[in-house]
């Protein structure tokens, strides 16, 4: 929320200044909506691809996506028609240009040849970009029909960035319920047009358009579970990918090892690839989601509206939610300080919604880690990770789809970049022209909802500040933009300012409530 942000900080101009970012749970969990600030200066992230950082060049070629940027345009134009040409001037997307380096060595009699292990979010667009800008792509995923646990929110800039079609959404989202500790059910949605929303997608259906558009655009698509990874002892062998290829030829598989100049390791939180590098540990959530079937009359109710619960009973550091799906709601919640507790904060879940899902019948039960921040290492050598694998989920929210479909194709447009389309080698510099890129654009975002999620999901009272905080109109539409679009629109400052003393306002009761709270039950 606006002012959310601001009364974190130590002073509120130091938020002013920092962040405006929102965040909504995938390769992370669910990816749903958050309040957050309206401060100007850091983008949660962007509509656009910025042409690459120039370096020594021999020769530039066009980029992936055609010289006009087309893939964007829409959701930029929708934008810039009501928010100012400003937002252009911001987001400013224009085609990837590639720049080879003096010196990266040149391939001979074939491409280079890049392996991406994983074939979520992250992996299939990172796929798909390898294998349109000349690279030799291959994809290894052993679930291709992969559902993993999953809210499935995603912004509606993404429909546009990532050419989405309207089949794969299965709801979309005007309306949202924030609803507190007590009950107390504030409407979010309010500031919303016609014709944004946010929208509902399962993950079986996303992933697997993804991968195959993948191998639409040249990339071989690998129905096998990675082992292990040989490294080389020099810059120019290949590593050793083995792996257990399930090809139909057996039921238990067959050992298979693949040969390559580079690798992207997108398999999720629990990557092997992370291990083989040794990208270190981090802390990590567990998300427990149930699919619910409900009666007709039930599902009407949830057409175009998504419910938040928040309070010590459904999760002591995060949150529970109602999302729906095509014929169908996704139930679930998520911890990182009581793991065992899980399925105790599910069924809270289930019973604060319970008059609403009435009737219904479990059909599927899922369960995953969920990364709480970056690995300390993601990259090595030619070895990059990208999405759950490296870490970038939200804290606060769990919103994970977009910043790994987006890591994705920001890893393989570096590639693309240094390999001159496939056509030299590539070395951790040109790899680490990703990370520079992320860190730069995303950095702020995670350290703001990291603050965030300390200081409103501490307590019940804070709890019950948070949901107050959201019923501002001025908090819902600065978050809206943020979050549909990705893009920052500058505040008004003295709604800013008002904001700011609210949102200090509500705390200090909290913090009032809560002392009194804990004199009670002492």
């Amino acid at each position: 929320m606006a002012s959310l942000q601001v009364a974190a900080a130590a002073s509120p101009a130091t938020f002013a200044s920092s962040s405006r970012s929102i965040a909504s749970h995938h390769d992370s969990t669910c990816a749903t909506l958050v309040p957050c600030a309206s401060a100007r200066g850091v983008t949660s992230s962007s509509l656009g691809f910025g042409a690459a950082g120039k370096r020594t060049a021999l020769r530039s070629f066009e980029g992936l996506r055609g010289g006009d940027g087309a893939g964007m345009a829409s959701a930029v134009e929708s934008l810039r028609a009501e928010r100012g040409a400003a937002v252009e001037e911001q987001v400013g997307y224009q085609p990837l240009r590639v720049y080879a380096a003096r010196g990266s060595k040149k391939i001979e009699g074939r491409k280079l040849r890049v392996a991406v292990v994983g074939g979520g979010p992250a992996g299939g667009c990172a796929a798909e970009t390898l294998a349109k800008g000349g690279v030799e792509t291959f994809l290894i995923e052993r679930k291709l029909d992969n559902a993993k646990p999953c809210g499935g929110a995603i912004p509606l800039c993404m429909v546009g960035e990532f050419d989405l079609p309207a089949e794969i959404i299965d709801r979309k989202v005007t309306k949202m319920k924030m609803i507190s500790p007590s009950n107390v059910a504030v409407d979010v949605g309010k500031t919303l047009n016609d014709d944004e929303y946010i929208g509902m997608v399962r993950r079986e259906v996303l992933d697997s358009f993804l991968r195959e558009r993948a191998e639409k655009n040249g990339a071989s698509i690998i129905n096998g579970l990675f082992l292990r990874m040989e490294i080389p002892k020099d810059d120019d062998s290949p590593y050793k990918l083995h792996y257990t290829n399930f090809d139909g030829s057996s039921k238990l598989g067959t050992p298979a090892v693949l040969e390559v100049d580079a690798v992207i390791g997108a398999d999720g939180a629990n990557s092997r690839v992370a291990k083989d590098i040794d990208a270190g540990e981090y802390d990590y959530a567990i998300a427990f989601q149930e699919r619910i079937k409900i009666p007709a009359d039930k599902m009407e109710y949830y057409e175009n509206l998504a419910e938040m619960y928040v309070g010590d009973d459904v999760s002591p550091d995060f949150y529970g939610w109602v999302f729906p799906k095509c014929d169908h709601v996704a139930v679930g919640t998520g911890t990182v300080i009581n793991k065992p507790a899980i399925k105790k904060y599910q069924t809270a879940t289930r019973n604060r919604a319970k008059d609403k899902i009435a009737g219904g019948k479990i059909i599927r039960v899922e369960a995953h880690p969920i990364p709480e921040h970056p690995r300390p290492r993601r990259l090595s050598n030619r070895v990059a990770l990208i999405g759950d694998a490296a870490g970038y989920v939200t804290k606060c929210s769990g919103e994970g789809i977009y910043f790994a479909a987006k890591s994705g194709r920001m890893c393989a447009e570096a590639i693309v970049e240094g390999s001159a389309n496939g056509t030299r080698m590539v070395n951790e510099s040109d790899l680490r022209v990703y990370l520079d890129k992320w860190d730069k654009k995303y950095w702020a975002t995670y350290k703001v909802l990291d603050i965030l999620q300390k200081v409103f999901y501490r307590s019940n009272p804070a709890r019950e500040a948070f949901v107050e905080m959201c019923a501002d109109d001025y908090v819902q539409k600065m978050t809206f933009d943020s979050y549909l679009y990705k893009v920052v629109v500058p505040g008004n400052p003295l709604d800013d300012i008002k904001l700011a003393f609210n949102t200090i306002g509500s705390l200090i009761r909290a913090n009032a409530l809560r002392k009194e709270s804990e004199k009670m039950t002492v």
